[in-house]
């Protein structure tokens, strides 16, 4: 899928936003994150023509269950991994997760902000004598992840990870049975979200299928 950012030159396209601190944390219960998951696999899926693969691969989707089951916090949204830490996590190479990470941006999965830190550097000043100095370097990137549920913006009430019940079950208690209209089949992510709608429909209608 193809974005503004990915069609400017280098030099036109939008700074990475630069924060100090955490970044933009955002909470996401349980629910959230098996939405994004299902949403992510349904982007495995071929997209184009020769492709064996859609604009998620098998070892991008590992990266994305790292970040959102190893390292968010579901309560505070804190998620500011190393990409050697993804790596480990992922069982993957250093250069899959950076490539994984803006595969999942264009897909409009997460987005992140280069995060900075201040140190201290004790030196020698013109004179001879003890001072200190304060620089500023980048550190590992905030993660903010997008949940593809209809009217879902920015930060999502914080629940319990440690549910009772499972992950289809969570699913289609929660989860909205349709998409939202206007969706074009042409487009990829739409594709996606289409095929996601579908598959929540099947797993609830499955339940009263049994019962008749």
């Amino acid at each position: 899928m193809t974005t503004t950012a990915t069609t400017l030159p280098p030099h036109l396209r939008p700074r990475r936003e630069k924060v100090f601190g955490e970044g933009r944390p955002r909470p996401l219960d349980r629910n959230a994150k098996i939405r994004i998951k299902t949403l992510a696999r349904a982007l495995k899926h071929r997209t184009e023509a020769g492709k064996h693969y859609g604009l998620i691969t098998a070892k991008f989707l590992d990266v994305l269950e790292a970040l959102l089951w190893g390292f968010h916090n579901a309560a505070t949204g804190r998620c500011f991994p190393s990409y050697e830490t993804i790596a480990e996590r992922a069982g993957c190479a250093r250069s899959t997760v950076y490539e994984a990470i803006h595969a999942l941006e264009r897909a409009g999965i997460l987005t992140w902000v280069n995060r900075l830190v201040r140190i201290r550097e004790v030196g020698a000043d013109l004179f001879g004598k003890a001072a200190n100095r304060w620089r500023v370097i980048r550190t590992s990137n905030a993660y903010a992840f997008t949940d593809p549920k209809p009217g879902a913006s920015g930060p999502q009430p914080s629940k319990s990870e440690s549910k009772t019940r499972t992950a289809d079950q969570e699913l289609k208690l929660n989860t909205p049975a349709q998409i939202q209209p206007a969706l074009n089949p042409d487009n990829p992510l739409h594709a996606a979200l289409i095929r996601f709608g579908k598959t929540v429909k099947e797993r609830g209608a499955a339940p009263s299928a049994a019962k008749s």
